[in-house]
This record gives structure tokens, C-alpha cells and sequence, in this order.
């Protein structure tokens, strides 16, 4: 199952002329989730993917620069004649904002699924979800958690035989965790032929919030990690005031979570990239500053660590199962 990540936005509270504000698309199979939805989304979507018919829209908080992208976006799919539901989820407050908009949205054609909380289950998929968790910013604001669950352990065909299972439907039995019986009488579980669990993957987008033991948590052991990084440590008492992070306290969650790799987002134009990516390097060697239309593709994690196409184009792979990382 593909699993990729494109950045859409990467820029903190205003747009640049290279940066766009918050959104991120995520892509497993044929699902297409949008996580915020910045003033511009839309255009930035039909710069990189097209103007993809999305699933749902999982927003993390109600601050200009992460939600004023919704109106457009959503009369642009009526004028598509959108036919089936779209899902928006995100923390309490989005109900009321999205309300507000109804004026400037109009009649849809298709009906919205409101899915409101605060450690709530936002989207679930074939095999996955995508949960929420609560974050430490200025208004309710949370975080997005996409799961995968374990996968069962690799078949082994040479073992079934022997154990006398012949190939064709109790392969298949086998393989979903089930017990056969063979033609001798024996009875032969699954456990018998299938290897460990294989470990799902996770991606955790953090939206803006201050460095938090709920994120630290969430990301743990997770494949990728988009960390806000609004600030750098010289401004620490400016990044705490307004409850966002510095690029070093990304860092230091990503180490503590033990991630595979680490994007930072939500940059600002106070700082170059490259100084953003310094400082998170001096902690976290497998850190890079996102830019828009960057593609992070995220394979099983047997396959091999995360790879980074910059602006879409193509991968320059680290050696063995490391993550491959660019500079910005």
C-alpha cells in the first residue's frame, strides 16, 4: 500500500513568495486526506497534485493561516458537482467557524460530515486511522495521528508444505491469522507459518503547538514526525509566550520519540531555512525544513526508511534503511 505525504504549505502566519500556508496532503492507496487548509491551499494543490477530490479534511485549529483556504476549496467542489460526503474533522471550535463561513460557502451539493473533538477519531480507512490529540497552543488546537495497524508476519510457503497445506485457499486462511486442517487430520495455525507482526506505519502532524509530552508520545517510534518549528532557541521566550516551538525543541521531541525522520514546518521569514535546519541538526542528524511541494514516500518499514523527493522530483536515497534527507 503507497503511503506519501505532500507538503502544500509550509510558512508560519503569512505566505511568502516561496511558501504557502499550512496545509499538507496525505495519500495511502486511493484516500486523500488534506491536514489544514491555508488561504491559498487550493492553488497550491493545483500546482503540485491537481485539485484532487479529497476524502477528508482534518484541520488542527481555527487561526487564520491554518482554516481561510476552506471556503474556496469547498464552493470549488460544489462548482465540480461533488456528489458524495466530505468529511471535515478537527478540535470544538471548528463548528462554530465553519457556521460563520456559511454565508461565503453557499449551498453545497454534498453533505459535510462534521467530526469534532479533541482525541477523537477524525478518519478511518482499510487498516488505519487517523486519531487526534490534543496539543498546547493559544486556542483548542490538536495534533494528527495516522495509524496503521500491525500487519501479519511474512508466509512461509516451504513450511505450510511441510506441514502438509496444500497452496490455494488455506494459503489464504493462513495468511488472515486463521487455522486449516490437512488432509491427514492435522490442524495447522497460523502461527505456525507466519512470522512477527509486522509493524504498521505512523505520521504525526503536529500543527502549532509548544513542544508537549502528548506529542512526544503520540510520535514515538513514528515513521515521520512534521514538527512545527516557528522559532529558533534565541527567541525561546517568544516562542513560549505564543506557544509554539523552536526548531531545537522539534529536534529534541523527535530524539525522545525516537522517529524516523523529522520535517519542520510552519517556518518563519525571521530565519533562513538553513538556519532552522542547524539548529535541529545539532540534535537530530535525520532532520530537514520542508519546502512546498517537497514529497516525503513512506514505505514498509522492510522496504527501508522514508525518502525525500525534493519539490516532487527525484529521490536521493541514504544508504541501508537510514532516511534520506536533503538541505534545505
Amino acid at each position: 500500500m503507497d503511503l506519501d505525504v505532500v507538503f502544500t504549505g509550509t510558512a508560519a502566519s503569512v505566505p511568502s513568495a516561496g511558501r504557502g500556508l499550512s496545509s499538507m496532503l496525505v495519500r495511502r492507496g486511493g484516500e486523500q486526506l488534506l491536514i489544514d487548509c491555508g488561504e491559498g491551499t487550493q492553488r497550491q494543490l493545483m500546482r503540485s497534485t491537481g485539485l484532487v477530490d479529497l476524502d477528508a479534511i482534518l484541520i488542527t485549529h481555527t487561526h487564520a493561516d491554518h482554516v481561510l483556504g476552506l471556503p474556496g476549496l469547498l464552493k470549488t467542489f460544489a462548482l465540480r458537482e461533488r456528489e458524495r460526503p466530505l468529511v471535515i474533522a478537527g478540535p470544538p471550535p471548528l463548528g462554530r467557524l465553519l457556521q460563520d463561513m456559511r454565508p461565503l460557502i453557499g449551498t453545497l451539493p454534498y453533505d459535510i460530515e462534521l467530526a469534532l473533538g479533541e482525541g477523537h477519531v477524525g478518519w478511518t480507512g482499510e487498516g488505519y486511522e487517523v486519531r487526534s490529540v490534543p496539543v498546547d497552543h493559544r486556542v483548542p488546537a490538536v495534533a494528527w495521528v495516522l495509524s496503521e495497524a500491525d500487519r501479519p508476519g511474512r508466509f512461509d510457503v516451504e513450511r505450510a508444505r511441510e506441514l502438509g497445506v496444500q497452496p490455494g485457499e488455506d494459503f489464504g486462511v493462513l495468511q488472515r491469522g486463521g487455522a486449516v486442517t490437512t488432509e491427514d487430520g492435522t490442524v495447522v495455525q497460523s502461527t505456525d507459518v507466519l512470522g512477527e507482526a509486522r509493524t504498521g506505519r505512523r505520521i504525526v502532524y503536529t500543527g502549532d503547538t509548544r513542544a508537549c509530552a502528548a506529542v512526544r508520545e503520540a510520535a514515538r517510534d513514528a515513521t515521520l514526525l512534521v514538527h512545527e518549528a516557528t522559532f529558533l532557541q534565541a527567541d525561546s521566550e517568544r516562542a513560549a509566550a505564543t506557544r509554539h516551538s523552536t526548531a531545537l525543541d522539534a529536534a529534541l521531541t523527535a530524539a525522545a520519540a525516537d522517529v524516523g525522520m523529522l520535517a519542520l514546518t510552519h517556518v518563519s521569514t525571521r530565519y533562513t531555512p538553513g538556519m532552522v535546519q542547524d539548529e535541529a541538526r545539532t540534535v537530530f542528524p535525520d532532520a530537514f525544513v520542508a519546502r512546498d511541494f517537497d514529497l516525503v514516500e513512506l514505505p514498509f518499514p522492510e522496504r527501508g526508511g522514508p525518502v525525500l523527493h525534493p519539490r516532487g522530483g527525484r529521490p536521493r536515497r541514504a544508504r541501508g534503511t537510514e532516511p534520506a534527507v536533503v538541505d534545505a
